[in-house]
């Protein structure tokens, strides 16, 4: 890692330094990684130990030592310290500022993604895109937070050369901390809808809380936007950088024409760009109207980074889908779009109108979705009513979801409501028709994997 000695991490973090050791190291060697999970240490590596709801790090500071840690950061003196360490008041905000640290030596071009839905396909069509002509490295999993994102930036090595971050937030304020350490050259905001109004009251709080990454963006970043959504569509200017909308209408700097859909199974579009004069004819691999909208993205984007037009159509026909992402499993009984990561509003509307394109009995199993505020039962309401005009049978599981179940019943050939999952895994078998095509989805809490693997089987 460039420039990651012990004494320049202590710098980085306002940290004491403590050396146990050959000080002739202190300067001299490189850490070879920076983690919080001592499971992922390596030789030469620094272990930040943080303190959580279950497990507290400073408990592990012997055995990493006995791996071959380079040296560890620390809130507390460790008992019988092997090697060298450096205190600090806060781990995790050591942490954010060593990723800032970090993020000024690397030469990577960092691409943002956020939005209420949508980050992470987001960010594999982009990420296919670059990685067609660039080595690019990209957030894991849901390592999209403030600690997450931190330690996708560590694990940055000097070979890449293009860096695509999901940033997640639900407050206030993160969206901020997280751009001063990403310092994104190009940022991309998928659409505004509504997800975790518990905390931000409504869609114009979404807005301002997204929005507070153009704080920290240099007068040569490119914005990328949606130009069909009805907040961001008002962005003309975001101090001197670049502004690119894109959306299915024409009126958009990028957009797509030509639709050809094959259902489940993905679309054609010619996608043209105003800004380029291009326009390029593209498989898209997975469905939804919605995945039109991330290959616009990721052309947007690969065009400002100067991929060529063949690399920006092989890494868009090259995408594929993540679990719980409208994953389309071809099972021995069902087609199931395994959808289940997580749930808003406007996310279950998405996945409803993808499952309307099936061909074959429509199944909707649908649950809770959280952090809605206290419209949280009119917004579950409204998803029921709409779900009724897409899907042949429902099925809702949840408190929240009885008033989903309330909405749709009579307007459905089938409907049912269970308050617990236990009992909807009980009686699928007795719903379930061979050749359904069935949608499962509903906030992570809800933990819905268990009925994709149930009815894969």
């Amino acid at each position: 890692m460039k420039n990651m000695t012990l004494d320049a991490i202590a710098k980085a973090c306002d940290g004491k330094l403590v050396w146990n050791g050959d000080k002739e190291r202190k300067n001299s060697i490189c850490a070879t990684c920076v983690v919080i999970d001592s499971r992922k240490m390596e030789k030469n590596g620094v272990f930040i130990a943080t303190k959580g709801e279950r497990v507290d790090g400073h408990d592990f500071i012997g055995r990493v030592f006995d791996g071959g840690a380079l040296g560890v950061v620390c809130e507390k003196e460790p008992e019988n310290a092997s090697g060298p360490y450096i205190l600090v008041e806060d781990s995790f905000a050591a942490l954010s500022k060593i990723a800032a640290y970090y993020r000024k030596q690397i030469d990577a071009k960092v691409i943002g993604i956020t939005g209420s839905v949508g980050k992470t396909s987001t960010k594999e069509f982009v990420a296919c895109v670059l990685s067609s002509e660039y080595p690019t490295w990209k957030t894991q999993g849901n390592y999209n937070n403030e600690i997450g994102m931190p330690l996708t930036i560590l694990q940055t090595t000097e070979e890449h050369k293009m860096l695509v971050l999901e940033m997640g937030i639900n407050h206030f304020g993160e969206m901020d901390r997280m751009s001063a350490i990403a310092k994104p050259d190009v940022m991309v905001i998928t659409n505004i809808g509504q997800c975790h109004l518990e905390f931000l009251v409504d869609r114009d709080g979404v807005y301002k809380a997204k929005t507070e990454c153009f704080e920290h963006l240099d007068d040569n970043a490119v914005v990328v936007v949606n130009g069909d959504d009805d907040k961001l569509c008002r962005i003309t200017s975001v101090k001197n950088a670049t502004v690119t909308k894109f959306g299915m209408n024409s009126g958009n700097d990028c957009y797509a024409d030509n639709v050809i859909n094959h259902g489940l199974f993905g679309n054609e579009a010619i996608l043209h760009s105003k800004k380029s004069g291009e326009s390029y004819k593209v498989n898209i691999p997975l469905p939804g109207k919605h995945m039109i909208l991330n290959a616009l993205t990721a052309m947007a984007v690969g065009e400002a980074l100067n991929v060529s037009k063949e690399g920006i159509i092989d890494g868009i026909q090259k995408v594929q889908a993540t679990s719980g992402r409208s994953n389309i499993i071809k099972g021995s009984r069902y087609t199931v779009i395994d959808d289940c990561y997580n749930a808003n509003p406007v996310s279950m509307k998405t996945a409803l109108d993808l499952l309307a394109t099936a061909d074959t009995r429509k199944v909707a199993i649908l649950g809770d979705m959280f952090e809605l505020g206290e419209d949280e039962v009119s917004m579950h309401a409204e998803v029921g009513e709409y779900a009724a005009y897409k899907t042949d049978v429902i099925i809702c599981v949840g408190k929240l979801s009885h008033a989903m179940y309330e909405a749709a019943k009579n307007r459905v050939s089938e409907s049912y409501y269970f308050e617990d999952m236990q009992k909807a895994l009980e009686e699928l078998d007795n719903i379930l028709q061979k050749e359904d095509s069935v949608l499962v989805k509903a906030s992570h809490g809800m933990h819905f994997d268990a009925i994709v693997d149930t009815i894969i089987k």
